[in-house]
This record gives C-alpha cells, structure tokens and sequence, in this order.
C-alpha cells in the first residue's frame, strides 16, 4: 500500500518500483486528531512528513497571538523538509486541521536516500522553488494588493490547488473559514466576511452548502 502511495507524491515520482520500496521501508507512520499540533516553530526537526489523509495548517504565530497563515496542505504533499536538510529549527508551526496521517521519514535515512537517489533531491528543489514562488507571490499581495485584491487571488489559488472542476467553474468543497481566510490575506474576519459578499453579489463566487464556487467568466 505505501509503495503505491509514494507513487503519486510527487516529491517520489522519478523513483522507479524498487526505489519506492527502499523509502517505504524507511517510514514511519503516525496520526494526529483536528487541531493537534504536529511541529512547532523553532523547534529542533530532524523528519520529513508526508501528507498520506487529512489537511494540515502551515502559520506563523507572533508573540501577541496573531497568526498569519502560509498554506494549507493535503494528501500527497510534503512538509518538514527544511529543517530536514539545513539541521536548524523549524520555520513554521503546523497543525492539523482535520484527522491526518502521516508517514515520517528521519533525517539520517532521507540524507542517505538523497546521497544514493539523486532523482529525489531534483524533485525536492523542484518543491523548494514553488514554494518559494508561493511566498513571494504572497508577499507581493500583501504589499501592494487591497483586501478584496489579496482575497481573490487567495480564493483563485485555493481553488486551482485543491479545487474541484465543475461546469460552473472550481469548487473548494471545504473552503478556509472566514477568520483562516483573514489570516491568509492580513486582514479580519469582519472585512473577509464583507468582502466575500460582495464578491458574491458581483458575480464571481457563489456558496452553497459549505462550498465555495469560483465562478468561470462567461465574458
């Protein structure tokens, strides 16, 4: 089962059946309840996780409580892989925002891997830089962008990343909560809440039952 797993994750991709083997004999397994933490920021990491069920929150937390949230990640995706290669603590807090499970890979083991399976350090600079891009691309909102500006874009991401394709457009079946969304795009709940509204009455996203729609411009 996890070998077939590994396949689809695409930090894992280039490896061939007996490479995929050799990393699932190398991982661990572990669980965590919504809301637990999993890492916590400027703590010392020595493992890379990988998302096999359940969603994790990628957030920076301040010293008054305020929190700014980097990313939310799914099945398939890494995290951890910084500490992992530089030996220095943790840049982010991450929690889990439904039931996860997750494979867990140890330093010692995965600096080996990258040593004898050059296939795997092309993909993890390959990660590395789109989400490098992300951020920047991030910080550039913030700067320049108004609070309806950051929400759209944030939104338009949410949905090419992990929305669902539908006639009318992308749905995000289980969108960020207006207070997660506030903390996406530095803004509040309050100015979320308003801003969706008026998206909504303009005509570029609809919700129903929970979700999200992104509505496609027929323009």
């Amino acid at each position: 089962m996890v070998p077939a797993f590994l396949r689809q994750v695409p930090l894992f991709r280039r490896l061939d059946e007996a490479q995929l083997r050799a990393v699932a004999a190398l991982a661990g397994e572990r669980q965590f309840a919504k809301g637990e933490m999993i890492i916590l920021a400027e703590a010392e990491g020595d493992a890379l996780f990988v998302i096999q069920q359940g969603q994790v929150k990628v957030s920076l937390i301040h010293e008054d409580g305020r929190e700014v949230i980097l990313s939310f990640l799914g099945p398939e995706e890494v995290f951890g892989e910084l500490a992992l290669l530089d030996g220095k603590p943790r840049s982010a807090t991450v929690t889990a925002t439904a039931p996860t499970r997750l494979l867990v890979l140890r330093r010692s083991d995965f600096l080996r891997l990258l040593v004898g399976t050059p296939q795997i350090a092309i993909s993890l600079l390959e990660e590395l830089a789109a989400r490098l891009r992300r951020t920047d691309q991030q910080i550039e909102g913030l700067a320049l962008f108004n609070v309806a500006s950051r929400l759209s874009r944030t939104l338009l991401r949410l949905a090419l990343e992990r929305g669902v394709e539908v006639p009318e457009g992308y749905a995000l079946e289980a969108p960020p909560t207006h207070q997660q969304l506030a903390n996406m795009t530095g803004s509040t709940r309050e100015t979320v809440s308003r801003v969706l509204k008026q998206l909504e009455s303009q005509g570029y996203i609809a919700r129903q039952g929970g979700q999200i729609l992104i509505l496609r411009d027929e323009g």
